[in-house]
């Protein structure tokens, strides 16, 4: 079932599938993918059991975002021919006013429950972390021009662009003053790296927007591009840290796969990074500490428009106050521990 019928029209989208030559056993059935809210991604099957994965806009806000599963598609297809794992782009098309994205299915295992990553055994963990840095580096290692992502954002210090983005994004979202966060600002601010190249960023890279081999445990799709842009590579890094907690931490919420015996922590998953790459792990302590200062704001955010709309108060996995703390306080430690001036 497609969630209500203004979300996908079949009928539509069965007519694009002829049009771009894909060969389908009607009737096509629409399931939900995943939990994000922005763009809605839906697995598409016919009645022979061949799948593929669309994506369109959230109902409801065209204005804001409705070229963004174009941008998308535009990067993903660009890394057709790198190395980083992508799903396929099989089409791109409009249909009333609506853009949609067609792409191939790719098997595999995603971990983004407690319960998928419970299920596995702790040498599958390992086998499966091991390869997000390895990942990450052939994200990095993409060339701009070759496959025409040069022009794709702009070319300005990542780390300013960042704090004046999220700086303006807590002023708006708050919903209390918090003195910790606001001079942990000022210190990202004043001891913001020096830019000494400038990449592709996926942007939102975790065990969730994966993909990976039942198993290798390799990572063999990169999932929901639409945050990618140009800017530090050790900023996808770090946001990597951010989203790996470690035992007896409550950084992570309902979601803490990496606290389960067999994952790596933090100080492994770093040097792994850092020996395919080669590059600052200095830096790397400051994009840390800028992730879980980010992921604070992003969740002040979701918890402030929790608050505004009364049907959102009991949405599973709403931030809490005390989480929010609890990132706060860890990048102010980390801050302490990198140096990271008052």
């Amino acid at each position: 079932m497609v969630e209500g019928s203004e979300a996908v029209d079949v009928a539509a989208v069965q007519q694009w599938l002829s049009t771009l030559g894909v060969e389908y056993v009607p009737p096509l059935r629409f399931g939900r993918i995943g939990l994000g809210q922005s763009n809605l991604t839906y697995r598409v099957t016919d009645d022979a059991g061949h799948s593929w994965v669309l994506r369109r806009p959230p109902l409801g806000h065209l204005l804001a975002s409705a070229h963004d599963v174009e941008r998308e598609a535009r990067i993903i297809s660009a890394l057709a021919d790198t190395d980083v794992p992508a799903p396929r782009i099989l089409g791109v098309t409009t249909v009333s006013e609506v853009p949609l994205v067609l792409m191939e299915f790719v098997d595999g295992l995603v971990v983004d429950t407690m319960e998928v990553a419970g299920a596995l055994t702790p040498q599958q963990r390992r086998r499966i972390a091991l390869s997000l840095p390895r990942a990450l580096a052939k994200i990095h290692a993409v060339d701009l021009n070759r496959t025409g992502l040069v022009d794709l954002a702009s070319h300005k210090p990542y780390a300013q662009r960042q704090l004046k983005r999220w700086a303006g994004q807590w002023e708006l979202s708050k919903t209390r003053d918090l003195p910790e966060l606001d001079r942990l600002t000022r210190r990202l601010a004043a001891a913001a790296p020096e830019q000494r190249e400038i990449s592709l960023v996926h942007g939102d890279f975790h065990l969730r927007n994966l993909i990976t081999a039942e198993d290798s445990g390799e990572v063999v799709a990169v999932l929901d591009w639409e945050l990618s842009t140009l800017g530090d590579p050790l900023a996808d890094m770090g946001s990597l840290l951010t989203y790996w907690p470690e035992p007896g931490e409550s950084t992570g919420g309902d979601f803490a796969p990496s606290t389960l015996e067999g994952f790596p922590d933090r100080a492994e998953m770093a040097q792994l990074y850092l020996a395919e790459t080669g590059r600052d792990p200095a830096a790397l302590h400051y994009w840390h500490v800028l992730g879980l200062w980010k992921l604070a704001i992003i969740a002040e955010g979701v918890m402030r428009r929790a608050l505004d709309e009364p049907q959102n108060k009991a949405a599973a996995g709403t931030p809490t106050v005390a989480r929010i703390d609890a990132l706060v306080e860890k990048a102010c430690e980390l801050a302490d521990e990198a140096g990271i001036s008052r």
